[in-house]
């Protein structure tokens, strides 16, 4: 076997980094930002498990297979059980009032509400209790449904034994996939199947150790369970590119809701198009030359982990709660601006519980730590788009509330408007645009309608959080395939599509930070980042 230069130069890198690493290990230190397990229950000898596949991986590349190694098994069969006879049913929703009493029996039955649009809500539980969930709504709300068998649907996400050679994880004992990642990319293979948290964890090591001058593996805190949240900065502060004064920073997460894997997988598409773009793609250069780009796969670790091994369709995060049998806290409503706007979810066992007070999610708290510091230490954070899915919408705030319209609403609609266009050329998939705070049902927020319960209310968002308390002036929420036929189950194959469908999308933002019209040539203008804080951030040309 022969191998070019540039890649035994990877893999050399590589082996010195695993190392080092494990040399640290066996000393006792643990540095926090690489290590992605359980520190507070996991005292294990061996703290870098996940350093076995790098070192393994880049031994096989030089030497071959190691004999004897066992592939990882799937999920138990068992995990069926859970979800057998569950269906997902869609109700079609035209009124508040059909609205405010399906909100009331999703309360009451403690359903798992899907999705929520203006168009439609979608609720997943017993094919049993479907009747009686009819008993308590409006004759003209009649479900339609969309998933006959939640049980099978869940088990096609998981890697096939029959991919199980194609699968990029720890077991992978090829060579010839191994070359293939170095010397070509990733996109056969770790984008082929959904990732465990092990695997990500492992894959992000290695883009560092790849891009070194550029890429740097992070955390931006601990879960509950003690797993380090990992992240990618990506930026070049090179030469005349290392600017004084803060520098503008853009935050993608994704994996907030453990059962979102296409947001995970996505974030991981970005993060690597963006950075194998660099050097080659202007735009891509030309934005990381002037601002970082910090990509958070899975922001709630314990969750995503959950969710392989346990519970496919977990949502919350695993944190304890009052009732020692409703664990968990959704982190999409734990932030602290306007918090108690999701009061009205107080119960820990509903999906929507955000706990008791605000920033009482881990892993919530954690994030804003983290960039409330970086904020102290010459960060600006300018835009955050955070991917979750599903039903291909794009968001902006306010969540909490459609009373109050927020400064710059014209322009991050027009924005929202641009990457709606920028995916539907690219892909001809079709996302809406709306204000976060819209639900089910368009409604007069000047009548009594609003003290009507909703289908999911909107307080403590991230998105609202980081555009008001700091000053995100792009903050999304960006909602990804499908529109419901298979929901949060949505099968791999989609997970380079989807990726391609938000590359295509960030560089259309990408082009606008950077003061053009989006995917428009134009002169660089005026920063939009200058004047003062709440003043029309552009005046765009027409």
């Amino acid at each position: 076997m022969h191998l070019p230069f540039r890649s035994i130069a990877v893999i050399s890198a590589v082996l010195v980094f695993a190392f080092a690493l494990s040399t640290v290990d066996a000393a006792g230190i643990r540095p926090s930002c690489l290590d992605g397990h359980n520190s507070r229950h996991d005292r294990s000898n061996n703290v870098f498990p996940s350093l076995k596949w790098l070192i393994e991986s880049a031994i096989e590349l030089v030497f071959g297979k190691i004999p004897g190694k066992a592939k990882e098994s799937r999920p138990d069969e068992a995990l069926q059980a859970r979800y057998r006879d569950d269906v997902v049913i869609r109700f079609n929703v035209s009124t508040s009032e059909e609205e405010g009493a399906l909100s009331k029996a999703a309360d009451q039955m403690l359903l798992d509400v899907w999705a929520f649009t203006p168009e439609f809500v979608d609720i997943r539980l017993h094919k049993e209790d479907v009747t009686s969930l009819l008993t308590l709504l409006p004759a003209s709300l009649q479900p339609s449904v969309l998933i006959p068998d939640v049980s099978a649907a869940v088990m096609a996400t998981y890697p096939s034994k029959a991919a199980d050679g194609n699968r990029f994880d720890s077991d992978t004992g090829d060579s010839d996939k191994m070359r293939t990642l170095v010397a070509d990319g990733v996109d056969n293979i770790f984008f082929r199947d959904y990732q465990p948290l092990s695997v990500i964890t492992s894959w992000m090591r290695l883009i560092q150790a790849m891009f070194p001058s550029y890429v740097q593996m992070t955390s931006v805190g601990q879960s509950y369970e003690g797993r380090d949240i990992p992240a990618l900065r990506v930026g070049d502060r090179s030469g005349d590119h290392a600017e004084d004064g803060p520098r503008k920073t853009i935050l993608i997460t994704g994996g907030v809701h453990g059962r979102e894997w296409i947001s995970t997988s996505t974030v991981t598409y970005l993060a690597w198009s963006v950075i194998t773009a660099f050097g080659k793609e202007q735009v891509i250069t030309k934005l990381l030359q002037h601002f970082d780009i910090v990509f958070v796969p899975v922001l709630n670790p314990d969750g995503y982990e959950y969710t392989w091994h346990s519970d496919r369709l977990w949502r919350k995060s695993r944190q304890e709660t009052k009732m020692s049998y409703c664990r968990g806290l959704d982190l999409d409503r734990a932030f602290g601006y306007e918090w108690e706007s999701a009061r009205h979810h107080s119960d820990p066992c509903s999906e929507s519980y955000g706990g008791d007070q605000p920033f009482q999610a881990v892993e919530a708290s954690e994030l804003a730590k983290w960039a409330g510091n970086q904020t102290l230490n010459g960060v600006r954070f300018v835009a955050l788009l955070d991917l979750h899915s599903y039903s291909q919408q794009i968001l902006f705030p306010y969540s909490y509330t459609c009373s109050i319209d927020p400064p710059n609403r014209e322009n991050l609609e027009e924005l929202a408007v641009g990457l709606a266009k920028a995916i539907r050329i690219s892909s001809g998939e079709y996302y809406s645009v709306a204000s976060a705070c819209e639900g089910a049902v368009a409604r007069d927020y000047s009548t009594t309608s609003d003290a009507l319960p909703r289908i999911e209310s909107g307080g403590g968002s991230a998105i609202d959080w980081f555009y008001h308390d700091l000053h995100a002036r792009y903050s999304y929420q960006i909602k990804l395939r499908d529109t419901g036929s298979y929901g949060f189950l949505l099968p791999s194959e989609n997970i380079i599509p989807t990726g391609e469908e938000m590359l295509q999308a960030l560089k259309y933002f990408v082009d606008y930070l950077l003061g053009n019209n989006g995917i428009e040539k134009s002169p660089v203008q005026k920063s939009l980042y200058d004047g003062e804080e709440w003043k029309d951030l552009r005046k765009r040309r027409r």
